[in-house]
């Protein structure tokens, strides 16, 4: 299984360019399974749920969240009804939609994509080390499914490589998400896990995270509150990884990053026909 996973979306920009390009992606590279975070794609805080439809029909097969997931009020009676549209795990019981979604793909394999949030820096959430291993537990990788993806969705860098090796043997690509800065320490662990600790964001990188850099400067010159801050409208840059998964195991074979359009230094994956390494 060739699996793609592009990091958080910013703003129109950003959902532009997955637009765009996505479908050309999938096709070139053989993707069999495509997961977006898409939790600042509208106007950089939240998901429409027409955006999301809109992203669905240009080739997301699932679209992860994180702590700006209900920014726009919406989506949270539309949530329970979009199973393709995951929440973190750990937010609190009761909360709309769910953490983990269980596809099967037109081939009939299996693949598990899960979304969790970290605690460092973050919002006082549930344990994720606790949760997702309970939810791991009900499936078996490379037997009841073909692979499983984990959107870890932290500030800290130390917290997502502690949770990459935590899961490291029982899951096929653990990568963080929500600094919108790509790392460049893509790599499979010692137990066949790929990992990225943060895949970076489709957005323009003429900005500050994302977001336009005036405004966004400003606020760290003068310590004051300013003007809501507005998603940078530049070209955007796609940036994720894309994996390779061995269909017996589920474990990774091979993990590249991508990074296409935009400011920063491009790298594209070879297709199928040509196998990438790690």
């Amino acid at each position: 299984m060739r699996i793609l996973f592009l990091g958080d979306i910013v703003g129109r920009s950003g959902r532009d360019a997955v637009e765009q390009r996505l479908p050309e992606l999938r096709r070139t590279l053989g993707v069999d399974l495509a997961v977006v975070n898409a939790e600042n794609a509208s106007h950089g805080f939240g998901l429409a749920p027409a955006m999301a439809d809109s992203l669905f029909a240009a080739g997301c097969d699932v679209l992860t969240l994180g702590n700006h997931a209900w920014d726009r009020k919406e989506l949270i009676g539309h949530i329970g009804t979009a199973p393709r549209i995951v929440r973190p795990l750990n937010f609190p019981p009761g909360t709309p939609g769910a953490g983990s979604v269980l596809l099967t793909l037109p081939d009939g394999r299996r693949a598990l994509v899960v979304n969790v949030m970290g605690r460092l820096f973050m919002d006082a959430l549930d344990d994720p080390f606790r949760l997702t291993a309970e939810l791991l537990s009900r499936h078996r990788l490379g037997t009841t499914v073909s692979a499983i993806v984990v959107d870890f969705h932290a500030e800290a860098t130390s917290e997502k490589m502690a949770f990459g090796h935590h899961l490291d043997g029982r899951v096929s690509l653990v990568v963080g998400t929500h600094t919108h800065t790509p790392t460049a320490d893509h790599r499979i662990l010692p137990g066949g896990t790929a990992y990225q600790s943060d895949a970076g964001m489709c957005g323009d990188y003429d900005s500050v995270i994302g977001m336009g850099k005036e405004g966004a400067t400003a606020r760290f010159v003068r310590k004051m509150p300013g003007d809501r801050l507005a998603p940078a409208d530049g070209e955007a840059t796609l940036c994720g990884v894309l994996v390779d998964i061995d269909d017996a195991s589920g474990l990774a074979r091979a993990v590249a990053p991508l990074r296409l359009g935009g400011g920063l230094s491009q790298e594209m994956p070879a297709a199928r026909a040509e196998p990438f390494r790690s």
